[in-house]
């Protein structure tokens, strides 16, 4: 047993999510875990901004799966917004036009918060990216949706899949939109002493 925990392929955190963006993410700095995905209701509440919505939901995340196992949990939530309109995941084709129509020659924000439970309790922060799509036409938003990507992602769309050449310019963390901010998600994991690949 104590052979198994010492190698460097044994997890060393919980995800609270499904998301495979999330685990290649992490698997990106050397950090591998098990995945218990948390069932939460994603419901924004009357008159809750972004920033609080997706900070409310990380945390939810991680205290949900957290007593399921004895590593540190890292809850994550990312959401687009669009004139303080927060844009979940599309239902169908319709809804997903919209979205790309609200979004298409406009900048939109997407916010994504992280949440990591361990010794220090629960750690979490919020980061806010800018990102401007050039204009998208009705035939490209058709043909996107036939591909598939769009159907569970944020916003209706995945900035590090096809829908890379709608992307004009970004200001801020691009591993944010993908899922989660590596930067600051290093901190929190410091914080809680879950090492990244300098511990390999």
């Amino acid at each position: 047993m104590q052979s198994t925990l010492a190698t460097t392929s044994s997890p060393m955190l919980c995800l609270a999510s499904a998301s495979p963006r999330r685990r290649d993410l992490l698997a990106s700095i050397g950090v591998t875990v098990s995945v218990i995905p948390s069932d939460v209701d994603e419901t924004p509440k009357p008159g809750e901004s972004a920033a609080a919505y997706v900070q409310r939901l990380a945390v939810a995340k991680a205290l949900a799966t957290a007593p399921k196992t004895l590593l540190p949990v890292l809850g994550s939530d990312t959401a687009v917004v669009v004139d303080g309109t927060i844009l979940g995941k599309p239902v169908n084709a319709d809804d997903a036009a919209a979205m790309l129509r609200q979004l298409s020659n406009r900048t939109h924000q997407v916010l994504t918060a992280v949440a990591v439970t361990g010794p220090k309790g629960v750690l979490c922060c919020c980061v806010t990216t800018d990102v401007k799509m050039r204009q998208v036409t009705a035939q490209e938003i058709s043909d996107y949706w036939l591909t598939g990507e769009p159907a569970d992602k944020a916003g209706g769309y995945a900035i590090q899949g096809l829908a890379a050449i709608f992307v004009e310019e970004i200001k801020g963390s691009h591993s944010a939109v993908v899922g989660l901010p590596l930067y600051e998600t290093a901190q929190l994991l410091g914080q809680q002493g879950v090492p990244i690949w300098m511990g390999h």
